[in-house]
């Protein structure tokens, strides 16, 4: 395992996701006095790692059909139009 690229994939999901809507909803559920904690994180970590799991295979067909030049420029403009 590259450890170089894990501690970067992790803490950019980790500052991505601090303080946003998939988070506020986990809060929010866990509030609630007569729900399982346990089951909130469960349901909560099983639904990202699923997310997780799209992108990366996404990513990879995506990778193995156009240039990484031009996958990573449409990335980034994907952030910056969600960002305006």
């Amino acid at each position: 395992m590259d450890l170089k690229m894990f501690l970067t994939v992790f803490a950019a999901v980790f500052v991505a996701e601090l303080g946003d809507k998939t988070q506020l909803a986990t809060l929010l559920f866990a509030a609630d006095g007569g729900v399982s904690k346990l089951t909130v994180f469960t349901a909560a970590s099983l639904a990202l790692i699923v997310t997780s799991a799209i992108g990366v295979v996404a990513g990879g067909f995506l990778a193995s059909h156009m240039q990484t030049k031009t996958l990573n420029l449409l990335a980034g403009s994907g952030f910056v139009i969600i960002g305006l």
